[in-house]
């Protein structure tokens, strides 16, 4: 028996399974996520009225300005919200980097409004990109969002009732609220005033 016929059910092998695995079934996933979930499968992305693309409702961004709702913060590169360095900061919970920012964090917040820190106020996800916040981060942001809009906080927390969505199937996770679809919102119903 020669070498040839040795290696020659191991490369038919080689080149079944690289074209079912490597080919065939990346085709047919793609194709019924294109069918089942468009939206999500292209990335969630959102678009202006232009048809510029303003972000994702996967992915977050900085939003730094006091008429717009702040995400949680984020480790994912040099200045934070870096997709493609997505990573938490991996500082453990003894680190006193970690714990000097987070008071920082949390001093900085406590001059805006007495209320209690919420917890996603102040801490990074794993990702450090983070979509969402909590209702209690959003509600305790809606004075403050009020005020740069000229507002009542009642229009600012309708907003983010509208956006806040509930676990899935009811059980799954928590209620969480995207930043971006809020900020969109605000900026279509209550435009911040020209200065």
């Amino acid at each position: 028996m020669s070498a040839l016929q040795h290696l020659r059910p191991a490369l038919v092998m080689m080149a079944l399974f690289t074209l079912l695995t490597g080919i065939a079934y990346p085709l047919l996933i793609t194709g019924a996520a294109q069918l089942i979930l468009p939206f999500q499968a292209n990335g969630g992305l959102v678009k202006d009225a232009k048809g510029q693309v303003q972000g994702s409702v996967f992915i977050a961004q900085a939003f730094t300005g006091p008429g717009y709702l702040h995400p949680r913060p984020s480790a994912a590169g040099d200045k934070g919200y870096d997709a493609s360095n997505s990573s938490g900061s991996n500082l453990g919970p003894m680190d006193p980097k970690l714990a000097d920012r987070i008071k920082g964090d949390a001093k900085t917040l406590s001059t805006e409004s007495p209320a209690p820190i919420p917890a996603d106020a102040v801490t990074t996800s794993g990702s450090g990109l983070d979509p969402d916040v909590t209702p209690e981060n959003a509600a305790r942001q809606a004075p403050r969002i009020a005020a740069a809009r000229h507002i009542a906080a009642s229009d600012v927390n309708a907003t983010i009732a509208r956006y806040t969505e509930a676990p899935a199937l009811g059980f799954i996770g928590q209620p969480h609220v995207n930043v971006l679809l809020v900020n969109r919102a605000l900026d279509h119903d209550h435009p911040l005033p020209r200065s």
